[in-house]
């Protein structure tokens, strides 16, 4: 399922932006975008967002909309510079003579390089600020998905209401379809005899075994029980995309069965619909935590 959530909180000093997107994905997929300073808060992250999201494909992008404060640089000595100064100044010395005059501590600390600024380590960004911007984005998120799925369900009833008009054709036409094929039967022998007497107790016995082998019963039976277990899925909360595959599956087993089965060409047609709504169903799927 398809979502996105987007939040802005303060962190370190300054505003945090995450944005969250997901798509369909038959796992739980991260794909972190983490400024480097935020690199190390990549499990924590994944924790936390297995928590909101079963499975599918998880794209965060975390950057600064406002940087956070820089601390304030360190002031320190370059000895060796120093003392490069001062070698100078003596050579300089001794050049000029007395005019020179004294070399002062003053006179060196005021040369360029002798006193340098370095940068005071950043402190690392804790997890427990980023945690309410991220769990903000992820809310925003689900709730997207949330009415996607409502839309959803409603398109996946609909598909399984047509199923289940498709079922209820072809146990209507199932009894009579029977009596054809044993009057056909019938016919068949009476002809092969070409007027010779019929054992009817044999014919009774070759009826029975017509009969069972092309009862589409208990395939109706079993057909409408998925069908209403996956109306019950849909009318859950919680993630239901796997439960909902494996009975597509099972529904697609006994479509096929009956199809098989049913020798005739209304009944065909009603098969043939049944398993087109039933591939609409399985793509619609896709989309479904």
């Amino acid at each position: 399922m398809t979502g996105f959530g987007a939040a802005e909180g303060p962190v370190a000093g300054g505003v945090l932006r995450v944005e969250l997107r997901t798509v369909n994905h038959r796992f739980f997929n991260l794909a972190a975008k983490l400024s480097p300073d935020l690199s190390t808060l990549e499990g924590e992250l994944r924790e936390r967002l297995r928590r909101d999201f079963e499975r599918g494909h998880v794209t965060v992008q975390m950057r600064w909309a406002s940087p956070p404060t820089e601390p304030a640089g360190v002031l320190a000595l370059d000895v060796e510079r120093a003392r490069e100064v001062v070698a100078r100044l003596r050579e300089l010395q001794q050049v000029m003579g007395e005019a020179a005059g004294e070399i002062s501590l003053e006179l060196v600390a005021r040369q360029p390089n002798v006193f340098v600024s370095r940068d005071s380590e950043a402190a690392p960004v804790a997890w427990s600020e980023v945690e309410p911007v991220v769990a903000d984005a992820a809310r925003q998120c689900r709730e997207a998905r949330r009415r996607e799925g409502v839309a959803l369900a409603h398109e996946l009833r609909g598909r399984l209401e047509l199923i289940a008009a498709e079922r209820d054709r072809v146990r209507l036409l199932a009894p009579a379809r029977l009596s054809r094929e044993q009057d056909r039967l019938r016919a068949a022998i009476a002809q092969l005899l070409d007027g010779r007497v019929v054992d009817e107790q044999r014919l009774a016995q070759e009826i029975a075994f017509l009969a069972e082998r092309v009862d589409i019963t208990e395939e109706l039976v079993r057909l409408g029980a998925h069908l209403e277990a996956c109306v019950s899925a849909l009318s859950t909360d919680g993630p239901v995309g796997k439960q909902l595959g494996f009975l597509a599956q099972e529904l697609g087993r006994e479509v096929n069965t009956i199809g098989s089965k049913a020798n005739d060409a209304a009944m065909q047609h009603a098969v043939v619909a049944m398993k087109g709504e039933l591939e609409r169903f399985r793509e619609q799927l896709e989309n479904l935590e």
